[in-house]
């Protein structure tokens, strides 16, 4: 799950990083009043998406009166900003921030991730703030320095002030980083995210070291612990599909091909795309409908593929271990009576009541392809999809 930048930086507040004055706006007019409020000489007015790369895209703005707030507002507010990380249609810009201006000495980076092979938090940080640290990593690799953290510990004082020099933090402003640094980290650990980033983390002429971005992605299997979090979901940044699919618990994502895969099992429904891909496809969506698939269920992710207009076959791939294949067999059969299908479906099964359910499938007199290996199933559904080009 992801928030928005103003909504990270409430969190950093809460945790003692300093981050700059700021008013989300809902409306154009919301922003002059909050530029209004905040005064001063200099405001930003930032467009609010769950999107790296809004400056690049138009999305922010420094303004240096409230005319140009206004204006910059005005053209912010309902544009469809295209970034390095939406869609090429981009994303339609609802809310806006309006912060103060800063004095910028210094951009530097900082973020904070899980490491799942030492099963510990790794804080990276380079003096590179404000750029793709992406860019920086595969231009400028030594640019880019990492220490591994104990949670039981936590985030240590000589690890804040060492990496904090080596990104090149002043001396004097070396206490002021750690502050900030340690706090992210306490951010990071009890909202019990997956991502916590600062990009850029600045300095100041004065020395004071800002937050000046944020963003923040948190663990869906904790979320249940952080209502507070679920709180701050803004449905209109998420594809309605996702949406959709998350209400049956259904693992749903969107993607650019014309197969629809339905598989149970994250590992499976990977290589079932992998295998799609190497005989020539493209998957349209991952799906996992999980151990415990019903056939409501399993009619819910069919009526999900299927709005997706570029569709052209659907393949079902199930191994039966917890979930039995009768099972999935009769929700296959049920859903295809209830959304009438009309692209050509591919079902492979493997497990437990394997038998039963191919011969479920093969007795409902439903023009339903059966395959028995994953290369068999991979180029039945690729040579389906074509014949439907």
């Amino acid at each position: 799950m992801k928030i928005h930048e103003y909504q990270a930086k409430e969190i950093l507040r809460q945790f003692g990083v300093t981050v700059p004055r700021g008013i989300p706006c809902m409306s154009v007019d919301e922003a002059v009043k909050a530029a209004e409020t905040l005064g001063g000489p200099v405001w930003v007015v930032k467009a609010q998406i769950h999107a790296g790369g809004r400056g690049k895209g138009g999305g922010v703005k420094v303004a240096k009166s409230i005319e140009q707030v206004k204006e910059y507002a005005d053209q912010i507010m309902g544009m469809q900003l295209i970034t390095h990380q939406t869609s090429a249609e981009g994303q339609k810009v609802n809310r806006l921030l309006v912060e103060e201006g800063a004095d910028i000495k210094q951009e530097l980076y900082v973020s904070l991730v899980t490491d799942r092979v030492t099963q510990k938090i790794v804080l990276m940080a380079s003096s590179e703030g404000g750029m793709d640290i992406e860019e920086v990593a595969e231009s400028h690799p030594e640019k880019i320095h990492h220490v591994t953290i104990e949670p039981s510990v936590g985030l240590t004082d000589a690890q804040a002030d060492d990496i904090a020099a080596k990104i090149g933090v002043p001396a004097g402003s070396i206490a002021d980083a750690r502050v900030n640094l340690q706090g992210l980290y306490k951010a990071y650990w009890e909202t019990d995210c997956s991502l916590a980033e600062i990009n850029p983390l600045i300095v100041t002429g004065s020395g004071k070291v800002i937050a000046l971005d944020a963003k923040f992605n948190f663990d869906p299997n904790a979320l249940f612990r952080h209502p507070e979090i679920i709180a701050l979901r803004d449905l209109d940044e998420e594809d309605p599909a996702e949406i959709e699919a998350s209400k049956f618990d259904l693992a749903y994502i969107s993607l650019d091909g014309n197969i629809g895969c339905l598989v149970n099992g994250a590992g499976l429904a990977m290589a079932t795309m992998d295998t799609i891909k190497l005989f020539g496809g493209e998957p349209a969506n991952f799906l996992d409908v999980g151990g415990g698939a019903t056939a409501e269920k399993v009619t819910e992710a069919f009526k999900i593929m299927l709005k997706n207009p570029g569709l052209k076959a659907i393949l079902v791939n199930i191994f039966g271990g917890i979930m039995r294949c009768d099972v999935i067999a009769e929700g296959v059969i049920a859903a295809v009576k209830a959304v009438s299908l009309n692209v050509p479906l591919v079902v492979r099964m493997k497990g437990t009541n394997e038998d039963l359910g191919k011969k479920m499938l093969a007795d409902s007199g439903l023009p339903i392809i059966a395959a028995d290996t994953m290369e068999d199933a991979a180029k039945s559904v690729v040579a389906a999809a074509a014949g439907q080009a």
